[in-house]
């Protein structure tokens, strides 16, 4: 039997976050002033998948989106093999 592990995929959960941001006609300064952030440096990693949002920052982007955690984030299914046991 193989398990199947979901991964997070971070370049594909960027260009989401991008297309969810243009979707609610925000801009990156628009969402750098709801988080409160000094730059915008963090949602720009976000965007290019170089850094994931929080735990409480990805429920802020659903609250913002009005859509769910789920909906951000792109998932790879990663396989992997059980230990093999001998008899």
């Amino acid at each position: 039997m193989i398990a199947v592990w979901p991964v997070i995929d971070m370049a594909a959960t960027g260009v989401n976050i991008v297309r969810l941001r243009r979707e609610a006609g925000l801009s990156v300064k628009d969402l750098q002033n709801i988080f409160g952030f000094s730059t915008p440096q963090a949602i720009y990693k976000w965007q290019r998948g170089t850094a994931m949002p929080t735990i409480d920052n990805l429920v802020v982007l659903a609250a913002v989106f009005n859509i769910t955690v789920d909906d951000i984030l792109v998932y790879q299914p990663q396989f992997q093999m059980p230990d093999t046991v001998s008899a």
